[in-house]
């Protein structure tokens, strides 16, 4: 069925008090499970990224029933109306997502007790700390902190348990689709460290590191391009050695795989590798 509510043009959930032409932003909150965020202001564009329920973005630009909106990893793309709650204009500083020490992050939870019934949540939405939680887990954000702690091992343990079986998605960020960078950033930002969205712009986080694939640890990154210019388009997560854990769209999706096996995907990836990063500090 289609929504009717936005048919006139302009959003019907803007607040009547955003001021107009104003250097401030328009902040919100996204109120679906999952909301895309496009290339291009119309339903048939190209999915960049997600954000996910209780984040918070700043809104940057109006276009009729569409916001270009910004999220705390500073990625943009063009997102409908229908899936935002405005709170108001912001300070001009960085969106902060919508939690506090008593919310609760999902890691893969059904719940009853917003927009009228029973949903299913992914790995990162963000709810009150009062909802139901009728099948799944969840965590504050104090909880988090003790169980997801910032170490290789650990990251590659929540990679192999959390996406498993995971179809590849451009532009998704949860184990219900994802791309290979969002694998990356959704686990890395489970366990406390923030990086940014695309692979080319991750290769930039912590210290590059000398030797080949096989001398890297766990939680370290591996990243590969197929360019001329050597630009980075795919990036993977080791599990020690040659092993790592990514996500790629000639596996369809969720792999754990050795760079040193002669299966030809993995030959392929191989003769693609450009270099290693180190991000965590206990590697």
């Amino acid at each position: 069925m289609r929504d009717t509510g936005c048919r006139a043009g302009r959003c019907p959930h803007a607040s009547q008090s955003r001021l107009a032409g104003a250097l401030s932003h328009i902040r919100a909150v996204v109120r679906t499970a999952v909301a895309p965020l496009l290339a291009e202001p119309t339903v048939a564009a190209t999915q960049l990224t997600q954000a996910l329920r209780g984040h918070e973005l700043d809104l940057i630009e109006e276009r009729g029933t569409w916001w270009l909106a910004r999220g705390a990893d500073d990625y943009e793309g063009w997102i409908h109306c229908g899936y935002l709650a405005l709170t108001g204009p912001s300070d001009n500083g960085p969106p902060a997502r919508a939690w506090d020490i008593d919310a609760l992050m999902s890691l893969g939870c059904v719940v009853r007790g917003f927009a009228g019934g029973i949903h299913a949540l992914p790995l990162g939405a963000i709810v009150p700390e009062d909802v139901e939680v009728v099948a799944g887990e969840v965590r504050t954000l104090e909880e988090r902190r003790r169980s997801f702690i910032p170490q290789g091992e650990a990251i590659v343990r929540s990679a192999r348990r959390l996406f498993s079986g995971t179809p590849y998605m451009w532009g998704g960020v949860t184990p219900w689709g994802a791309d290979c960078s969002g694998l990356v950033q959704s686990v890395f930002a489970l366990h406390g460290i923030a990086l940014p969205r695309d692979a080319w712009q991750q290769g930039g986080a912590g210290a590059e590191l000398d030797g080949g694939h096989d001398a890297l640890q766990p939680g370290d990154l591996l990243f590969f391009s197929e360019r001329d210019d050597r630009r980075m388009t795919h990036v993977a997560i080791s599990a020690g050695g040659p092993e790592i854990v990514h996500l790629a769209v000639a596996r369809g999706g969720y792999a754990v795989e050795s760079l040193d096996s002669d299966d030809p995907v993995s030959e392929a990836l191989k003769s693609r590798f450009l270099f290693g990063r180190r991000v965590l500090s206990d590697n």
